[in-house]
């Protein structure tokens, strides 16, 4: 049932995503040059309103976050450095 509901919720962000036009070619690479900031304010409200749902569940006990190790701190790090510069090198 978890994944359906983590499909639901994916499929749902990215439509949210595609409507909202910053799917186009012209708006990611305008976020990278500095000059179109709809993608991170998109990207910014996304992580705040997950992040108040979170830690709301959190405080009445629904959800119990677990512990994470160091290694997956810096291998995110990483991982997500490679990631960004992969994309602007590619200019998508």
């Amino acid at each position: 049932m978890n994944y359906v509901i983590a499909l639901f919720l994916g499929g749902f962000f990215g439509f949210s995503l595609n409507k909202a036009g910053l799917t186009q070619y012209n708006k990611i690479v305008n976020q990278f040059r500095l000059t179109d900031m709809a993608v991170l304010k998109f990207m910014m409200t996304a992580l705040v309103v997950a992040m108040i749902g979170l830690y709301g569940l959190r405080g009445l006990g629904l959800v119990k976050f677990p512990a994470v190790p160091n290694t997956y701190i810096v291998g995110n790090i990483v991982g997500g450095l490679l990631f960004g510069i992969g994309m602007s090198l590619t200019g998508y």
